[in-house]
């Protein structure tokens, strides 16, 4: 499962980098939606948004639901 999330979050990298360091920072690093929104120079608003995007497509990707 590990080896899947980290291709999974390989090819998002590709696809969208600010939303695959938006998984990084919030789910790896444990910090907020909001706090990983500024450390990526995002508003609050982008950043859920940004999370949301990425939580959607990583789900997807992974086959989750």
């Amino acid at each position: 499962e590990l080896l899947a999330v980290n291709e999974a979050l390989e090819r998002l990298t590709e696809e969208n980098s600010a939303a695959a360091e938006m998984v990084k920072l919030h789910v790896f690093a444990g910090m907020s939606v909001a706090d990983a929104a500024e450390v990526l120079g995002q508003s609050r608003t982008t950043g859920y948004r940004t999370w949301t995007y990425a939580r959607a497509w990583l789900i997807a990707a992974l086959d989750l639901e």
